[in-house]
């Protein structure tokens, strides 16, 4: 009797153990998650030293192949994406909204979100409403990597 209660009470424990790693591994995703929401929260409001924050000194930023910005690619640390991505955005275009997000996490612990940007250039007056697919991969609270996938042939038509 005494090895059924033994092995009870191991098989309980294990299961309160794995139980408990589930419980903080989604709360550490769901951190991630908003984490990410308050990055695009932050750059809306033209907060750029509040999204820099949350990089770390070692990001690896990627903009989609044929992006305009790619001929950086990569850009590495926050200075280099400030210098090479959004500095260059704000000097560009009139503005650049990205709007209707929708954020999903990946099973290797990336942060997806898609959605579109709607800009409108500075140079030529075009309008752009362009799709985008962005992943994030985050450490300790700060985001590591970054890749970007978009429409590139109706962004570079409207830089035209």
């Amino acid at each position: 009797m005494k090895k059924i209660i033994v092995s009870l009470v191991v098989l309980l424990s294990l299961i309160a153990f794995i139980a408990s790693f589930a419980i903080n591994n989604k709360s550490a995703k769901e951190k991630d998650v908003e984490i990410v929401q308050n990055l695009y929260a932050d750059f809306a409001k033209g907060d750029v030293p509040a999204v820099l924050q949350k990089f770390d000194p070692e990001i690896v930023w990627n903009e989609a192949e044929n992006f305009p910005y790619a001929d950086g690619n990569p850009y590495i640390g926050p200075q280099a994406v400030l210098e090479g991505v959004f500095m260059r955005l704000g000097a560009e275009w009139e503005y650049w909204n990205l709007t209707e997000q929708a954020y999903y996490e990946a099973n290797s612990g990336e942060i997806i979100v898609t959605g579109r940007y709607k800009a409108k250039n500075k140079m030529t007056g075009k309008e752009i409403n362009v799709q985008f697919v962005h992943i994030w991969t985050l450490n300790d609270g700060l985001v590591t990597d970054f890749q970007q996938y978009a429409d590139t042939f109706q962004t570079v038509e409207a830089m035209k």
